[in-house]
């Protein structure tokens, strides 16, 4: 699974009841205050409950999870207490250990200047993120004009986090960027892909007594880890208990020219400044502390056990020791917490960003029986059947020269495998139905490509841009950077990685290419059948294919991911030379090649007698 545009949930623009026409809700409520909403539950929907403009309310022991959304929503809403609800997978285009942005999902989401709510004790593990806040567009200045002083201290403000799990998130355990004064306390973040708390621009938060562990595995960029805050300043990071990050705590600062022009920014400033880390353990962590200037930290007494290294920082940020620092015990504000069911850890046997499993839909409950592809690679396709004893299953393979083979997962009596294998070199479609009990359980229609690539990797220099320069780039893969490997399909979700770092082979590791400003070309030679033949990518950067040197797809610009499609019409049965062209400039990539026999030929570039 990987990113597409038009899967974004865009949150950002409620002033004209968007979120009602766009994306809806099971429940939504508007313009109201003294509400409260109890015991229900909404499942297998998009957002459970949206609140828009809601003041003074309670909001618990409801269950709104399994949602490919938001479980709750907030706009513009204060002095309400969320507390003891299960808000769990709520999340939409996971894909575990590959893609991981989440698509602004979230178990709690808080858009536009939300101020003063509790959410206590809730369960908000497995989302896209646990809890996404974020200031608004007005009170950046995006939309709307106001005098200077108008902003000061204008977000997403004085809102107490306590007690909650937002672990096993896609994206973030804890994101509210820009905004003032809130308190992250006694909370679980664990296994949480990026970082337990994003808190980018953000002054004036307590977070303090939070179990922070194993965060940051698929971070982007320097974005992983415990607690990152950048352009975020008087911060107090207390008491907090960091295991096995990738970083524990990362801050840093800079100018920002574009958002000097702001009224918001010339309220508020944005230096990272003034913050102090202490009474904090770590255990385990790869890195304890990054600082990158410019910016200022005060270092009070903190504990290091079995910590990677304790500490980067750029000459440009000044980091004050301070080991006599007084540490004032941890006080919980008193609030009061509505509901007598206790979430938190009710789904503890499915804890991990793993049990993420997503369906057609959204993501899958555990309960249904699912059939799903695993993974398919060149002849192979496994499926994977939940939920279903093997003694009940009943499998048959339509398609030319392919066979189905169906055994038992050891150990799992509710699991099996379906092996989907081509028997020879070629495009073979097919189409697998699963029975269980004499009853139909699904209809798998795919398309096998058989094929051996050889692939040649390489780095392209700053100064060589591919766009201008297509035959320079292509001698690039003759130079002295080429690495050749064999794939047995062109499927390569590099994320914000390089073709060093995807297993590959022992070879392309050992070239180094990095991961921005490389090439690969891929070659194979396939029969194929006369008649209409669709050639489709999903690519993130430029991506060629050709056919016996005639272009079938070009789209040979730096873009997001994109996909791409060509047609082929051969009025012969004929074997081709395909070749694959793509290149990465920087940043996220990715590179998948399909190709499939369209039912009705159309009129498209021809080849062969």
């Amino acid at each position: 699974m990987a990113e597409d545009s038009s899967d974004w949930l865009f949150g950002q623009d409620n002033e004209h009841h968007e979120w009602l026409k766009k994306y809806g809700a099971a429940l939504y409520i508007e313009d109201s205050s003294g509400v409260t909403v109890r015991d229900s539950r909404v499942w297998h929907g998009q957002n459970a409950l949206c609140l828009d403009c809601v003041t003074a309310s309670r909001v618990y022991d409801n269950d709104f999870s399994l949602n490919s959304g938001w479980g709750i929503a907030l706009w513009r809403c204060s002095s309400n207490v969320i507390s003891r609800n299960a808000v769990d997978f709520c999340v939409r285009s996971y894909s575990d250990g590959v893609y991981n942005r989440g698509q602004d999902s979230a178990g709690i989401l808080a858009f536009e200047q939300n101020n003063g709510n509790v959410f206590a004790e809730n369960s908000a593990t497995h989302d896209g993120d646990g809890f996404f806040g974020f200031a608004g567009r007005e009170a950046l200045g995006e939309i709307g004009r106001h005098p200077v002083g108008w902003y000061t201290r204008r977000g997403n403000d004085d809102n107490l986090l306590v007690g909650n799990d937002f672990s096993y998130a896609a994206a973030h355990g804890i994101e509210n960027t820009f905004s003032f004064g809130n308190q992250y306390l006694k909370n679980r973040l664990v296994g949480d892909a990026i970082c337990g708390v994003w808190a980018g621009y953000s002054r004036q938060t307590l977070i303090a007594g939070n179990d922070l562990e194993d965060n940051g595995d698929m971070g982007y960029g320097l974005q992983l880890g415990g607690v990152n805050i950048d352009h975020g300043g008087d911060n107090l990071i207390l008491h907090n208990s960091f295991v096995k990050n990738q970083c524990g705590v990362h801050l840093w600062g800079g100018d920002n020219p574009d958002f000097d022009k702001r009224n918001r920014a010339k309220a508020n400033g944005y230096t990272s400044t003034g913050s102090v880390i202490a009474g904090n353990t770590f255990h385990g962590d790869t890195l304890a502390f990054q600082f990158r200037g410019p910016g200022q930290v005060v270092l009070g007494r903190n504990k290091f056990a079995g910590v990677g290294k304790v500490m980067l920082a750029e000459p440009a940020y000044r980091v004050i020791h301070d080991d006599q620092r007084i540490v004032e015990p941890l006080r919980v504000p008193a609030c009061k917490v509505y509901g007598h069911t206790h979430p938190v850890g009710a789904r503890s046997e499915l804890r991990g960003r793993q049990n993420i499993i997503m369906t057609g839909w959204g993501p899958w409950d555990h309960a249904a029986p699912l059939v799903r592809l695993i993974k398919s690679v060149g002849g192979t396709a496994l499926y994977q059947i939940l939920k279903v004893p093997l003694k009940d299953l009943q499998v048959k393979i339509t398609g030319d020269q392919v066979r189905a083979l169906l055994t038992k997962v050891p150990g799992k009596p509710d699991e099996s495998q379906v092996t989907v294998r081509a028997l020879k070199t070629g495009v073979r479609p097919y189409v697998l139905d699963v029975q269980a009990a004499g009853k139909p359980l699904a209809e798998k229609k795919g398309t096998l490509l058989a094929a051996k690539w050889q692939a040649t990797f390489f780095k392209w220099p700053a100064d060589l841009d591919p766009r201008k320069n297509l035959e320079g780039y292509r001698k690039l893969a003759e130079g002295s950077t080429m690495v050749t490997a064999q794939l047995d399909e062109l499927s390569l979700p590099y994320g914000m990685r390089g073709p060093g770092e995807m297993g590959i082979s022992a070879k392309v590791a050992a070239a180094k290419l990095g991961r921005d400003h490389f090439g690969m070309i891929g070659r194979t030679r396939l029969p194929l059948t006369k008649g209409t033949w669709k050639f489709s990518t999903l690519s993130n950067d430029g991506v060629r294919v050709s056919v016996d040197g005639k272009p079938v797809i070009e789209d040979w610009t730096w873009h997001g991911p994109t996909r791409d499609s060509g047609q082929l019409v051969l009025r012969a049965d004929k074997t081709v030379e395909i070749v694959v062209e793509h290149f990465q400039i920087d940043g996220y990539a990715f590179l998948e090649f399909s190709l499939e026999r369209e039912a009705d030929p159309a009129p498209a570039q021809e080849a062969g007698e």
